[in-house]
């Protein structure tokens, strides 16, 4: 009787869970019996594993082979556990010394001919096995850049199981064809991306020269820039209403030029949920910039928010996490779909339920929306006529719903661009660049004011603490204060108007927000133009 186990990583959403991989060998009747909840594709590994150890120059044990795979609890399913299921069966024939392999962790797929290929979500398993203790890692060449990721972790990247075994027995190592020559599709990256994902991530391939969007390319809209700034700076959300052609997409297209480079950390998350999701783009291993994602409007609840069968795969609000998540014609999405996004925008995490399972996925981002006025888009327009009645109008509006709306910082009207902006000398609008410096430092000084604090932005700070802990000047919320009186403001809306305040005051350089500080944080949540109160301090 032989018996040998090495581990590899079942990946329950974004996070992985250790399995062992245990084979067993005994007399009998030849056999090859796979336990421990595995899913078709992974039944199927007994043929892609058979295949790829006879093709590797190894003999296939003729006796009864049980495979089992603990926790037994843990649904498993994919193709990334062959690697590991192969070395279990040649340490319990004793090709491999089961004492080699304990401490190992495995991660890829096999082919029939024994070449290993690279399978999605490495850099999630990985972290998994850091955690667990592991620090010898083997996955394939093609995403050995992307374990390395993981500090205090020996990744050793194979090309084939001839390769593997020739390292556990210290033989020559076998030299394998090479990758193909630059230019010419590499097809066993086709594992990595789901066909026709990764559009719309905002994560281009590396070396991509593709044209990244400036401000210095929007003609007016002073009002709107502004609000753009500020959405950047406090991580605020944002909506854009106005007619057609105005710039509304336009200037959402360059929010996430003016966002900071992530920090290793949030990288790593980035990085972690776009390559379970298949759309990590080959040749760049780290995503270190702000995502962006636009869905289309007839996406459904589940494409935002994650599901799909069995377990819950990552959704739009999981590919923008850390960056910018715009819904371009936002009222012609489905009700049920945008109501879903309220509790990740408070949370900052969505837990999506299935039959299968239940699963966290990490969902902080900033929401960006664009609306038009009514279906025609011509509402409230001079020298336009609308073909909508109030009614249409009414019910096109309320497609963003209360709850959904009060969660929205800043609401900026952009109206059309006139001639004289248009035909403006070319160079007189400030460049992302500039802007996106001024963000930086705003965000410095709510990082300085935030230390020693689970919160990093301004948009992440409770209420109540920033009307215990970080106090505006004397009188200054008191035009806010009186909104709330009347009912223009609820509770929310209060704290929401104070957290923009802040961010308005960290633009400004402000130590804490003054009544003019606050007069704008009210002008771009109501869109009126307030007046500082005659005695209030402005600076």
């Amino acid at each position: 009787m032989g018996f040998a186990r090495t581990c590899s990583v079942a990946l329950v959403g974004v996070e992985g869970v250790v399995v062992e991989v245990q084979a067993d060998l005994e007399p009998g009747v030849a056999a090859f019996t796979l336990v421990g909840l595995p899913d078709k594709s992974l039944v199927e590994s007994r043929d892609r594993v058979r295949a790829a150890v006879v093709n590797s120059g190894a003999a296939w044990p003729q006796k009864k082979l049980t495979v089992g795979l603990s926790p037994a609890s843990v649904p498993k399913g994919g193709s990334g556990f062959d690697l590991a299921v192969a070395c279990a069966v040649l340490g319990a024939a004793e090709c491999l010394d089961p004492r080699e392999l304990a401490d190992l962790m495995m991660i890829g797929e096999l082919g029939l001919d024994g070449r290993v290929r690279p399978v999605r979500g490495v850099l999630p398993a990985v972290l998994a096995a850091a955690e667990a203790g592991y620090r010898q890692v083997v996955v394939p060449e093609q995403t050995a850049a992307e374990a390395s990721l993981v500090p205090g972790v020996s990744v050793l990247g194979v090309r084939s199981l001839r390769q593997l075994i020739a390292v556990l027995t210290d033989a020559p190592v076998p030299h394998e064809d090479e990758p193909p020559p630059e230019g010419r599709p590499a097809a066993l990256l086709a594992g990595l991306m789901l066909p026709g994902a990764g559009s719309g991530t905002g994560a281009p391939a590396a070396g991509a020269a593709a044209h990244r969007p400036d401000l210095a390319e929007v003609a007016g809209q002073h009002t709107a820039r502004k609000a753009l700034e500020v959405a950047a700076a406090g991580g605020h959300h944002l909506l854009f209403s106005g007619p057609p052609g105005a710039g509304k997409t336009m200037l959402a297209e360059r929010l996430p030029g003016l966002l900071p480079p992530l920090a290793p950390k949030d990288a790593l998350e980035v990085t972690a949920v776009h390559s379970v999701a298949g759309v990590l783009p080959p040749g760049k291993p780290l995503i270190d910039t702000p995502p962006y994602c636009a869905p289309h409007h007839s996406a459904t609840m589940a494409a935002l928010v994650g599901g799909g069968v069995g377990l819950p795969r990552p959704g739009a609000v999981s590919l923008a996490h850390r960056g910018v998540l715009f819904l371009d014609e936002a009222p012609e999405f489905g009700g049920r779909a945008l109501d879903a996004l309220r509790q990740p925008l408070e949370s900052g995490h969505v837990v999506v339920a299935r039959s299968a399972g239940m699963v966290r996925l990490p969902a902080r981002f900033l929401l960006a929306m664009a609306a038009n006025p009514c279906p025609c888009g011509r509402h409230s327009q001079l020298r336009e006529s609308c073909d909508c009645s109030p009614t249409m109008i009414r019910r096109y509006q309320g497609r963003l719903s209360g709850p959904l709306m009060d969660r929205i910082d800043v609401r900026v009207h952009v109206s059309p661009v006139t001639r004289a902006e248009l035909t403006t000398e070319p160079g007189r609008a400030e460049s992302t660049a500039v802007v996106a410096a001024r963000v930086r430092e705003a965000r410095e000084r709510a990082l300085a004011r935030l230390a020693d604090t689970p919160w990093s932005t301004n948009s992440e700070v409770p209420g109540h603490e920033l009307r215990t802990r970080w106090h505006a000047e004397p009188a200054a919320l008191r035009e806010a204060e009186q909104d709330l009186e009347r009912g223009l403001l609820t509770a929310r809306g209060l704290d929401r108007v104070l957290r923009v305040a802040w961010t308005v005051a960290d633009l400004a350089g402000h130590d804490r927000p003054t009544a003019e500080d606050v007069a704008q944080a009210l002008h771009l949540r109501t869109g009126l133009v307030r007046r500082v109160p005659a005695g209030v301090s402005r600076r």
